[in-house]
């Protein structure tokens, strides 16, 4: 057998939530390269609208619907329509997300409640709208966007953390539910991205950018592309006998201590 062949995503259906750019852009065209049908949402039309052109000037054929992950009803609607006109969904990449930077003290339950149910609603009302149809083909891949936070904690990001330590568990238990069906679920984590989210913290001269590249022995924030051979892997039949994992792409952060102070 060709061992390259087994990355082929060929003749697949990926949907990649939140996809109009950043990470969730990268691993959507990396799915593209290797052959598959690209399909994404976004909360409104403008945003929809930008990842539409952005796919276009990389010469891919992607379908944009407007659908917001937390709304349950209208996620079954959108993955029906998407069924209709696209065809039924081999790989979902549950990558629509928020983050609010508020101390602990200073944050609403409001404000707690609306990250917990993006980043950790969102993904389970997915998978289980899309899970009916993995399940009657026969095969599945579920990926998880989770996070370093799925791990770690620190300032400013409780209900980030809650939320993606949540994600982490609800990805091993899809893997128990589902692992009989032929369905993988898995979770990548990334590291710190250089994506237009951590923008504010890569000013130069700027405390966390400081940290973040002496606490990597990577020496370096993350880029998209790094996220794209480890997404095309847990979307294809190479990763047929890993479920329930969790991946982190993280330049090597969460094996490091840290450099002793001078």
């Amino acid at each position: 057998m060709d061992i390259l062949k087994r990355f082929s995503l060929a003749g697949k259906i990926a949907l990649v939530t939140g996809a109009s750019y950043g990470i969730g852009f990268a691993i959507a065209k990396s799915y593209a390269d290797a052959g598959a049908t690209v399909v994404f949402n976004d909360i409104n039309q403008e945003l929809v609208d930008k990842g539409l052109k952005a796919y276009e000037e990389e010469g891919i054929k992607a379908y944009g619907y407007v659908c917001d992950v937390t709304n349950e009803e209208q996620v079954n609607e959108t993955v029906a329509k998407i069924e209709k006109e696209v065809g039924v969904i081999d790989i979902l990449v549950n990558n629509a997300g928020i983050i609010k930077r508020i101390p602990a003290l200073e944050m609403s339950a409001a404000e707690f409640r609306q990250v917990i149910d993006v980043d950790l609603n969102g993904p389970f009302i997915v998978s289980k709208a899309v899970a009916p149809g993995m399940i009657k083909k026969g095969h599945g891949k579920i990926i998880n966007i989770c996070s370093m936070m799925s791990e770690l904690g620190r300032e400013t990001v409780s209900a980030y953390a809650a939320a993606k330590g949540g994600l982490k568990m609800l990805t091993k238990n899809f893997a128990s539910e589902w692992g009989e069906f032929n369905i993988q679920c898995n979770g990548i984590g990334p590291g710190y991205i250089a994506t237009p989210q951590t923008a504010p913290l890569r000013t130069e001269g700027h405390p966390f950018n400081s940290f973040i590249i002496a606490k990597t022995p990577a020496a370096r924030w993350g880029t998209p592309e790094d996220l794209m051979g480890p997404a095309v892997f847990l979307a294809s039949d190479a990763s047929d006998f890993v479920n329930g994992h969790i991946l982190y792409v993280d330049g090597g952060i969460l094996a490091y201590i840290g450099k002793q102070p001078k």
